[in-house]
């Protein structure tokens, strides 16, 4: 029995399959190195098989030099929006970071296999909230559709203007300090007066050695203060998966 097989279908599901894929690899939370790798393969296959059917089909399959054009297009494109999400989502875990460096606890940092962070406690600890969060409230789901909508704004083989993610991203990385400041701030003001007020009294009574005390008391005030940031790690999260649910649509356009 033949088996007549369309070569232009085929390749749009390639080019699609080749895009998912490196998205998948590189954005939060799917780069977890928990996940096996067969896993993520199943995952790009079937979300490539399940937005294949979207797509005009050629009217006949693509030449081997187009079709690899097109293929390293498509890698490229999924890998620069993966690395959007992934340095919007880099706005908490460099929260965590500035934590540590003011907190103290920067000597003790490690570097975590699984979740490809270096960084000490609160770095490793708001990564691995912030991965759950996006499990447990569902923000995975809305990343994806993101994406899903990104192959709407740019069908596979179609045209991808680059200068506009990479701009996008230059801007991203400003936001991304500002965003960590922000959510580390009210920590970070308090270790600041409370290092401003251990110098004044060093100037006051010098006798007392006050700078000695300086790591158990910042580490005591972080102790007590940081969960007031973890509670509001949340809602950060939420405005965070909303910011890259607009992001991914619009950034090869």
């Amino acid at each position: 029995m033949p088996i007549s097989i369309d070569y232009g279908w085929l390749q749009q599901f390639m080019l699609a399959a080749v895009r998912v894929t490196l998205f998948l690899v590189i954005a939060p939370p799917f780069a977890y190195r928990g996940f096996p790798a067969r896993v993520k393969a199943m995952l790009a296959i079937g979300l490539a098989l399940a937005l294949s059917p979207q797509f005009a089909t050629p009217a006949g399959a693509a030449g081997a030099g187009e079709f690899i054009t097109a293929l390293t297009v498509e890698a490229v494109g999924g890998a620069v929006l993966g690395l959007l999400v992934m340095v919007v989502f880099a706005a908490v875990q460099s929260a965590g970071n500035l934590i540590d460096v003011f907190g103290g606890f920067q000597l003790a940092q490690a570097f975590d296999p699984q979740a490809m962070v270096n960084g000490a406690q609160f770095t490793r600890l708001f990564q691995f909230v912030a991965l759950a969060l996006l499990f447990v409230t569902g923000g995975y789901q809305l990343i994806l559709a993101g994406l899903a909508r990104s192959f709407t704004a740019v069908p596979p083989g179609g045209s991808v203007e680059f200068s506009d993610p990479v701009a996008l991203a230059a801007t991203l990385v400003t936001e991304l300090f500002l965003a960590a400041v922000q959510i580390a701030g009210p920590l970070l003001i308090v270790l600041f007066l409370a290092d401003a007020g251990l110098g004044l009294l060093t100037r006051v009574a010098p006798a007392l050695n006050a700078f000695a005390l300086g790591f158990p008391l910042k580490i005591l005030v972080t102790l007590m203060l940081v969960p007031i940031v973890v509670v509001a790690i949340p809602h950060v999260i939420d405005s965070l998966t909303r910011d890259a649910l607009a992001l991914l649509p619009g950034a090869g356009r």
